[in-house]
């Protein structure tokens, strides 16, 4: 099984990172295809895996998306604000034109199978893998199970108690909420305060630095009060490219206030951790979906 060939697509909203690789997290090959016309995409999707002798694909599909198996949307992109995707069925295109058994999920679940598979979340059962960059999302995993429910988590989309230092105004980042996670800390939040700027331009500006970290905190302390987590990893961007994890830390301990005592939560610089894969974890995580729908058709299930 460690010696299947298997594909792994990251299917992004501005690109499709296409690869093979083996169970263990050995990447083959690895390319971009820009995410344009839904059917043009799959296609040149389609065409990249066709003769690459894989034996299952794991997909990680941005979203919101299907991901029940029992529904009659699966596989299928929701209520996406790239208009031209909604309702399209990403699984179901690449199924019929590759036949190989696939897997399917979101990215950032997919992301946070990649740290549990072979990252920092590695011996774990429940953790929780946040991404900052253009949009917010959050894969959770809960007893060695990615977390679905009637959907799957849209935690990058909590709503949080604004910070009266905020200047965004009534209109966030956000088209759905003035005050949720995504609209306050997200790529397009942070232009629409500060003149067009990119986080990394303002890494060393004190002041913004903090109104990210503290609503980066806020939403820190609710996963861990909801979720419980072993470990919250965060990535993307905006995270990797400003001190606003670091800062966060010391804010959850104080927003926390003592009322959770464990040891994670006393070790806070390894409960709260950066990405451990270099960028990798979603493509790893996508491999691993492969091989578990693999396993699947092998034995019947």
């Amino acid at each position: 099984m460690s010696k299947t060939l298997l594909g792994a697509l990251e299917a992004g909203g501005t690109k499709m990172v296409v690869a093979t690789g083996y169970a263990d997290g050995t990447v083959v090959e690895c390319e971009e295809i820009p995410t344009g016309d839904p059917v043009k995409t799959m296609e040149a999707v389609a065409d990249w895996f066709r003769d690459k002798g894989i034996a299952a694909l794991g997909i990680g599909a941005f979203g919101p998306t299907a991901v029940n198996p029992a529904s009659p949307r699966y596989g299928q992109i929701l209520e996406t604000p790239k208009t031209a995707w909604r309702y399209f069925d990403l699984l179901g295109s690449l199924k019929s034109e590759l036949d190989v058994p696939c897997g399917y999920d979101t990215d950032v679940n997919s992301a946070c199978l990649g740290e549990a598979t072979h990252g920092c979340a590695r011996g774990l059962d429940t953790a929780v893998y946040l991404t900052i960059g253009t949009g917010v999302g959050a894969g959770v995993m809960i007893d060695g199970e990615l977390l679905h429910g009637m959907m799957h988590p849209e935690a990058g989309h909590i709503l949080l108690q604004l910070d009266p230092r905020d200047t965004i105004g009534s209109e966030s980042g956000c088209p759905y909420h003035p005050n949720c996670l995504e609209g306050l800390i997200a790529g397009p939040a942070i232009k629409r305060r500060w003149n067009n700027k990119q986080a990394d331009e303002l890494a060393d500006d004190g002041e913004a630095m903090d109104l990210l970290a503290g609503y980066l905190a806020q939403a820190l302390v609710i996963y861990t009060l909801c979720y419980s987590p072993q470990r919250i990893i965060i990535g993307g961007g905006v995270a990797d490219h400003t001190p606003i994890v670091s800062l966060a830390r010391k804010k959850v301990v104080a927003l926390l206030n003592g009322y959770i005592v464990t040891p994670e939560i006393s070790d806070i610089d390894t409960y709260i951790v950066e990405n451990s894969l270099d960028g990798k974890q979603g493509i790893l995580g996508c491999l691993e979906l492969a091989r578990r729908a693999q396993q699947r058709s092998v034995s019947g299930r």
